[in-house]
């Protein structure tokens, strides 16, 4: 059966995820992170889906990091109970954390001030709970996060120890990981987000506090780290999809990107030199990562139907369900031809996302492609 033949059934616009590629990504990273002596603990809130985490698991992932407590919940429900919930907790969400502790669930949680901390314990104590709690390290001024030679570190730390909580580790994120796009810039930042978290672990140490865990991670910075002394857990996410945002980074090739749009041609913009197709933004999103950066594929890259790259073509433009993709090179030149040969109405074409964790967000399910040219319904777990 032809790669086409699955597609040409679908309704679009449709996510598909080419599993020969989301195979390698896996298989790389785990593979990586087991030569570097760390676990890795991937970060699920990109594919939000069953399958993929399976398949991360089986490859040898020790856990899972969340971003949602329903996606703790839906982990949970398929057996997986060594959850990292890595967002700072809200206390109003404690009960729900402690329900799924109940039920069984190794949940851990996150915080990273002494307001928080001392919320957690005050809850803990008077249900009885000790509660697993990670201290955010801000290690690259990026978000959010306690710095590692900071006074609060300190007083979060004791404010759980003493407050009968378990005090697990320290947690970080190197986001403006993002920001880079050298191989010498990728590793320094990832050595910086590799020492001051050890660093942080070792002021609660010294101060008689326990600290097993010492969790760093971002795809970039996984994918760079020379060394990871000292670390016991790399989280990563995106490296399951891979973006057009990572490529420009350049912790992969377009070629490395498992997940896309499937859209159809509906209509043309001679005079102007477009195609339009029935993805928009709201298949796509809104997020235009590499508009900062050197390579800017507009809403997204455009494929053809069998995930092959069409030189100089994106989505330059998007309304809500209308996508507009042009070949401004080709335009600028005259050398564009007859749009309506080269992409009859009715054409599928494929769309690499710039943030595959936005696009992939907008559907409720994938079509997963095998190398058979199979196509399986995948189900996601959106929302909250």
């Amino acid at each position: 059966m032809s790669t086409a033949s699955p597609l040409a059934t679908l309704e679009t616009p449709a996510a598909l995820v080419d599993l020969a590629r989301l195979q390698h990504n896996i298989a790389h990273m785990q593979q990586r992170l087991t030569a570097l002596g760390v676990a890795l603990r991937p970060h699920i809130k990109t594919s939000k889906c069953a399958p993929v985490v399976a398949a991360q698991i089986a490859a040898g992932a020790r856990g899972v990091t969340v971003s949602t407590l329903k996606e703790a919940a839906q982990c949970f429900a398929t057996g997986i109970t060594d959850i990292t919930y890595a967002v700072g907790i809200a206390p109003a969400k404690l009960a729900q954390v402690l329900a799924l502790r109940r039920q069984g669930c190794a949940l851990k949680i996150l915080t990273d001030n002494s307001t928080s901390a001392r919320a957690i314990a005050e809850f803990g104590r008077a249900q009885g709970e000790a509660f697993e709690v990670l201290i955010e390290i801000d290690t690259d001024g990026h978000r959010s996060g306690i710095p590692p030679e900071s006074d609060e570190l300190l007083a979060v730390g004791r404010a759980l120890h003493e407050g009968g909580q378990v005090l697990t580790g320290v947690l970080t994120h190197a986001g403006a990981s993002y920001q880079c796009s050298t191989p010498e810039a990728l590793a320094a930042i990832a050595e910086q987000e590799r020492a001051l978290c050890v660093r942080a672990a070792q002021r609660l140490r010294e101060a008689g506090l326990p600290c097993p865990v010492v969790s760093v991670g971002s795809t970039p910075t996984a994918l760079s780290a020379r060394q990871l002394d000292g670390v016991t857990e790399v989280r990563a996410g995106v490296y399951v999809f891979m973006d057009l945002v990572m490529c420009n980074v350049g912790v992969c090739s377009t070629n490395d990107v498992a997940l896309s749009v499937l859209a159809t041609v509906i209509g043309h913009q001679l005079d102007k030199g477009w195609v339009l197709v029935d993805a928009g933004w709201m298949a796509m999103s809104r997020d235009r990562g590499t508009q900062a950066q050197a390579h800017d594929y507009g809403y997204g890259q455009v494929c053809d139907a069998a995930g092959r790259m069409l030189p100089g073509w994106t989505m330059s433009g998007a309304n809500q369900e209308h996508g507009i993709l042009s070949n401004e090179a080709a335009t600028a030149a005259g050398t564009l031809g007859d749009l309506t040969t080269q992409f009859p109405v009715g054409t599928l074409l494929r769309l690499l996302p710039n943030h595959a964790c936005a696009t992939a967000a907008q559907f409720d399910h994938y079509h997963a492609l095998g190398a058979d040219g199979s196509a399986t319904v995948w189900p996601r777990w959106n929302h909250w």
